[in-house]
């Protein structure tokens, strides 16, 4: 029998002319995207995937050359043996229904441009995706925020890219950078996005014009000197049609709030091009251009995601409206200023005030609004109620010393689960904080004068406690 025989016998329903031409432009759109989605996966390069790519991609395939009797034959010039840095451990699959964040990463134009070293990020956007309630969120992060850069200490946040490339890590600057980042806002961070100046402007000439609203005077100016610039004035919408006008409106911060009101700019544009990518009229039109536009863009596009977990993100995209991607700067509300000296020269540095900037975070990065609002109240009472589960190590080696605190900080209304010695010695106390219990780091601070630079807070959802008290000698006498 014909294999094709069976179809004689499938029967359809009857339909109206509209619904064949709905149903035949589904289809056709369907076996579009899987022809694109095959040649798309074929010549991926962003990740490791396994196989070799074919020749079409015009990429090596790295097995060499062989003879008729199939031995390899060697190059007649061989290349230096490169200088590789340790690989960093592939992230864990994503499950496609956790929340998931993901670090955008732009670097210093100028640190490129002198090319003395590795570059500096220049931007920090931190972006979370929730597939199951569909929405989203943004928080930007300003670049002289003085956090601590783990194996190197304190210093400007946008200093651990370039100390990661410059130490050759594991994971590299990515890696360093998604490192600081989790451990200061408190949230695991899954992937890492980074993108050349030189591809941003590209994709912009590939999706279009887009549409911002200004709210002050400011003239565009691309990276480098040049004439090519332009004023853009406020009093409504503005569109701006070509890449390197986006890339220096984003970028512009010689207004009134410097870096805040760069870093809600940069927001806007993100928003401006998710919009322009997924209108009705512009993203068909995009899924045939995508095979193009991945061969030219490719280049300067560099990330962790493996390409699975990629295409996931784009489908979910669609999905999410404007109205449910929350946005949140840490503007001078949530920062002191200081000055210290980097490199030899001084240097200005915001340092962060935990307690409001756990605030912003539980607004963008949960589903329920702020976990960890500041009551107001008796902060012994706050703390009790907060049944945090504390850890109590001893850091002075004080014989019993870790019993008798933990049995007097339980006395006081503290729920202590752990005791213990530290691993090293301390002459100040130091708390790490692992969730967002802060009513007891809190307490702690008014009651035995622990300040900010004695607080850690690490992402690790794995912890037994959410806080852990590492005592040192300077409050050793306070306990009875």
């Amino acid at each position: 029998m014909n294999r094709f025989e069976f179809l004689k016998k499938i029967k359809f329903p009857k339909l109206s002319i509209g619904r064949w031409v709905f149903w035949g432009v589904t289809v056709a759109l369907s076996i579009g995207a899987f022809i694109f989605a095959t040649d798309f996966t074929a010549c991926w390069n962003l990740t490791r995937l396994p196989g070799v790519a074919p020749a079409s991609c015009g990429q090596s395939n790295g097995l060499g050359t062989f003879n008729p009797e199939g031995t390899e034959v060697a190059p007649v010039d061989l290349p230096p043996t490169p200088v590789i840095a340790p690989v960093a451990e592939l992230p864990p699959a994503w499950d496609g229904a956790s929340r998931i964040n993901i670090l955008f990463i732009g670097l210093d134009a100028r640190d490129i441009e002198v090319q003395d070293g590795p570059p500096r990020s220049d931007t920090m956007m931190l972006v979370t995706i929730d597939p199951l309630t569909k929405t989203a969120g943004m928080l930007s992060i300003p670049r002289d925020m003085w956090v601590n850069i783990p194996g190197f200490g304190y210093s400007r946040i946008n200093t651990a890219y370039a100390s990661g490339e410059g130490a050759q890590l594991p994971g590299g600057g990515p890696g360093l950078a998604m490192k600081t980042v989790s451990n200061f806002i408190g949230v695991p961070v899954d992937y890492y996005l980074q993108v050349d100046f030189a591809v941003f402007t590209d994709i912009v000439g590939w999706l279009g014009c887009i549409e911002v609203n200004p709210t002050e005077d400011m003239i565009l100016d691309p990276i480098g000197p040049g004439p090519d610039h332009v004023k853009l004035t406020t009093g409504g919408t503005r569109e701006l049609c070509q890449g390197w006008k986006v890339l220096a409106y984003a970028r512009n911060r010689h207004t009134s709030g410097g870096d805040f009101d760069r870093a809600k700019r940069q927001q806007e544009v993100v928003l401006a091009l998710q919009k322009k990518i997924f209108d009705p009229e512009v993203f068909p039109s995009l899924i045939a251009k995508a095979p193009q536009m991945y061969q030219e863009l490719s280049y300067g596009i560099h990330t962790n995601m493996p390409f699975e977990d990629a295409l996931r993100l784009a489908v979910l995209g669609k999905d999410i409206t404007r109205e449910n991607i929350k946005t949140g700067v840490i503007d001078t509300t949530m920062v002191t200023f200081d000055s210290t000296t980097l490199g030899g020269q001084n240097a200005s540095i915001m340092k962060p005030i935990s307690d409001k900037i756990r605030v912003l975070r539980d607004e963008i990065f949960t589903s329920t609004g702020p976990l960890s609002p500041i009551a107001q109240g008796d902060v012994v009472a706050l703390m009790r109620d907060e049944l945090a589960r504390v850890r109590v190590l001893d850091g002075t080696f004080t014989p019993g010393l870790d019993q008798r605190a933990g049995t007097y900080f339980q006395s006081q209304g503290m729920n202590v689960t752990e005791v213990g010695s530290a691993a090293e010695a301390y002459t100040q106390t130091m708390i790490v904080v692992y969730g967002s219990k802060l009513y007891t780091v809190k307490y702690l601070q008014s009651t035995y004068g622990i300040t900010d630079n004695q607080i850690r807070f690490v992402s690790d959802p794995t912890s037994s406690v959410d806080v852990e008290i590492r005592l040192g000698s300077d409050i050793a006498g306070s306990i009875p």
